[in-house]
């Protein structure tokens, strides 16, 4: 049997990015690590040497307290993103951050929009993702501007646009 060549441009992305993974949800479908990989890497831009960043899923009660203590909102959301140095990045440093998502609000968002589940995964990582890395949306002009990076990575991932209405 032959054996497989690696190739040298994916080596390099996974040598770029980190992961770890922490499951803390009873939810029956959650996105596989690969999937994970795949949109955290397609979200990771050129200029980012290297990046160690965690993911976990929680379910609606960690989640609601988590978006009440760290922005004072009493309700659980779908992504929140935990950036060291808020996104900037310094010199000679990885981008380090934590990415938490709410299983249960990811599940009914996703039933609502008609959306394939593991799609709106891969977007809210990629949402994730580009938080971590200093994009913001807090500005009509800079939602405009992440909207439009997210719908190109996800759809290079293979996933229709995510912010289009009906998906199925």
């Amino acid at each position: 049997m032959k054996k497989a060549k690696r190739n040298p441009l994916l080596a390099r992305l996974a040598a770029r990015l980190e992961l770890s993974l922490e499951v803390r949800s009873d939810a029956a479908l959650l996105p596989e690590p690969a999937l994970i990989r795949r949109a955290c890497q397609a979200a990771l831009r050129r200029e980012v040497k290297q990046a160690q960043v965690g993911i976990i899923i929680v379910d609606a009660a960690e989640g609601r307290q988590l978006n009440n203590d760290y922005r004072g909102k009493d309700y659980a959301t779908n992504v929140l993103s935990f950036a060291l140095n808020e996104g900037e990045t310094v010199p000679g440093l990885p981008l380090f951050g934590d990415l938490v998502l709410c299983a249960p609000v990811v599940e009914k968002e996703a039933a609502e929009q008609g959306k394939d589940l593991m799609a709106h995964y891969a977007h809210l990582l990629v949402h994730g993702m580009l938080h971590l890395q200093g994009f913001d949306h807090e500005e009509d002009d800079e939602a405009e501007a992440m909207e439009a990076l997210e719908t190109v990575i996800v759809k290079q991932l293979g996933y229709p646009d995510p912010y289009h209405e009906e998906q199925h």
